[in-house]
């Protein structure tokens, strides 16, 4: 595997040069493509309409479809842009005709929203939340058990079996291609939540072979705010499964009493949104697909190993992450320490991290016994001296109490 030019990378990324930036799992630094890409519309809409500017930049637009599907091994027509993964997500969930029993399998692990989510199907139509079990955290393992999720697939034939495959409380990697292939032995709908995993590693819908997978532009792929995709199998869109709200864009009023979904993806979308942030989607995703996805992942993988070493030396700090398989997410408790105080004052010396409470991740935190953690997500553009810095003054911060 070829090394990643770095400073090549880091020369591309304005924001390298002013600040260490590790909450890339919130939102990443986004390089110069996307920046211009971005700009490049919004001069148009200017000038010549917001409307008449989306007309003029069809090919490109087509273009932006291409390369979110391509990077997660996709069909064409197979994509809808939507604002956010959690658009994303509820667009899925909405397309299921839950009725009162019906059984949702999720993790432990979800993601906050998508939790509440469930819930509120519970509360309105009865639906079942049942969790699968976590391995044992006492091994090192934690996250859920998919050997045990994927016999409740069998076993308790859910309406529909959803999944982060990476929590935003944690570094641990989720088996979601072993849930995957179960639900595709029983013709189950699997929703996948890969908000923290596209952009940050090869995400391939053919290894892992989902119903729908939601995902953000902001994030690990490097995109703008206020953008993200949704993907649905064809055999989904084949099966008619449509939104429960479809908008002017995804169908078609045929009669006074008959409507037409369109026959993609775009079934999904809604007419309003932005079409410089698709296409500073369509940049990032080129440019993920051009430094390269194994890359990215070898290098995410050795800078998030260095850090999560050097912190474990400080002492009074508690690296949380379980699990053989973790990602660029590290999450820390420290003694004495409410975590958004530290996020406060690492950024004071432009050292941006990011704080997570037990609001936004119950079970995972009462298992853990904390009420927060600090977030520290580096990305391959990050360097080791940057990590060796934060490090340095987290030490500092902390012995200073």
């Amino acid at each position: 595997m070829p090394a990643l030019d770095v400073d090549r990378l880091r020369s591309e990324t304005p924001g390298c040069a002013t600040r260490i930036h590790l909450n890339n799992a919130g939102a990443a630094l986004m390089p110069d493509p996307v920046v211009e890409a971005i700009h490049r519309h919004l001069e148009l809409e200017t000038y010549l309409g917001g409307y008449e500017a989306a007309s003029h930049r069809e090919d490109e637009i087509r273009r932006a479809y291409r390369a979110a599907e391509e990077l997660i091994g996709a069909p064409e027509g197979s994509v809808a842009f939507v604002e956010n993964a959690t658009v994303a997500f509820s667009q899925a969930l909405s397309a299921i005709p839950f009725r009162e029993g019906d059984v949702i399998l999720t993790t432990r692990n979800d993601y906050v929203s998508n939790q509440v989510m469930y819930l509120a199907l519970e509360e309105r139509f009865g639906v079942v939340v049942e969790r699968a079990p976590d391995r044992p955290a006492d091994a090192e393992e934690g996250g859920v058990d998919a050997a045990a999720m994927a016999e409740l697939v069998h076993r308790r034939r859910p309406r529909l079996v959803a999944m982060s495959h990476i929590p935003t409380s944690s570094g641990i990697i989720q088996d979601a291609a072993t849930v995957a292939g179960a639900c595709r032995d029983r013709e189950i709908p699997f929703l996948l939540d890969a908000c923290q995993s596209v952009g940050q590693m090869p995400v391939d819908v053919s290894q892992i072979p989902c119903t729908f997978l939601a995902a953000t532009s902001r994030k690990f792929l490097r995109g703008p705010r206020g953008s993200g995709f949704l993907y649905i199998d064809p055999q989904a869109l084949e099966a008619g499964l449509t939104p429960l709200f479809p908008d002017l864009r995804g169908s078609d009023w045929i009669e006074a009493d008959l409507y037409q979904p369109a026959p993609d993806a775009r079934r999904f979308e809604n007419w309003e949104f932005s079409w410089a942030l698709v296409l500073g989607t369509g940049a990032a995703a080129r440019y993920a697909l051009e430094v390269g996805l194994p890359a990215i992942q070898e290098r995410n993988r050795v800078l998030a190993g260095h850090l999560r070493e050097e912190l474990d030396r400080i002492d009074g700090v508690r690296v949380m992450d379980l699990g053989r398989r973790r990602c660029a997410i590290v999450t820390v408790a420290v003694e004495g320490w409410h975590a958004a105080a530290l996020v406060r004052d690492l950024r004071e010396e432009a050292i941006n991290t990011s704080s997570v409470d037990r609001g936004s991740a119950v079970l995972d935190f009462d298992d853990k016994g904390v009420e927060s953690v600090l977030r520290l997500s580096p990305h391959y553009y990050n360097t080791i001296d940057e990590l060796d810095r934060a490090v340095e003054a987290m030490a500092r911060l902390t012995a200073r109490g």
